[in-house]
């Protein structure tokens, strides 16, 4: 948003009138952040109405540190760790985008032995790397403990090449911290 903004400023809009581009820019981020929220939501409820065991198990973590006779704050999320790790699960399952948005090489290159012209497009295939056996046993299952086991260090938040449904780097969707916050209290609210 600073960086529109600034341009806007500087009058580097090429022609563009700066109230269209601020209204685009917004209207961008907003349908961004709604569709792929609810896609997730989607997916995460999904699979635990087809996981009992999963469902129970995130239920009886809520009653332990929320309980029963008040609403799910925000505060409760970071206790909420089987809740964080079926959010995972579900995110490395059915990513919003199995496909990173596209990328330009600046200059020529070459990448395991491929090379790459100046000017290539390249997109990342992040379901390959999600459903990859040698690093997900049995990747085609619903596991959310394997967040907290084998792999409770690795996280979605682009740290990680095994897990990257938001991207990693500089270009890395810019609502990420949002979109789990989001996710989590939903789940966590309609559990």
């Amino acid at each position: 948003m600073d960086v529109m903004l600034s341009i806007c400023e500087d009058k580097g809009l090429y022609g563009f009138d700066a109230d269209a581009v601020i209204k685009a820019t917004c209207l961008a981020m907003q349908s961004a952040g709604t569709d792929t929220t609810i896609v997730t939501l989607t997916w995460t409820l999904s699979l635990l109405l087809n996981n009992y065991e999963a469902l129970k198990k995130a239920q009886d973590e809520l009653d332990i540190h929320v309980g029963k006779n008040r609403w799910v704050q925000e505060s409760d999320l970071k206790n909420l760790v089987y809740l964080q790790a079926i959010v995972n699960e579900s995110l490395r399952l059915y990513s919003a985008a199995p496909l990173l948005l596209p990328h330009e090489s600046i200059e020529g290159c070459v990448v395991c032995g491929y090379d790459i012209p100046k000017g290539t497009r390249l997109l990342v295939n992040i379901w390959k790397f999600h459903f990859d056996p040698d690093i997900w046993p049995n990747p085609h299952e619903f596991k959310p403990e394997r967040f907290l086991t084998t792999h409770k260090d690795v996280n979605v938040r682009g740290n990680h090449f095994e897990l990257m449904p938001f991207g990693r780097g500089r270009r890395m969707c810019p609502g990420v911290s949002l979109g789990l916050q989001v996710v989590q209290y939903v789940m966590a609210v309609l559990l």
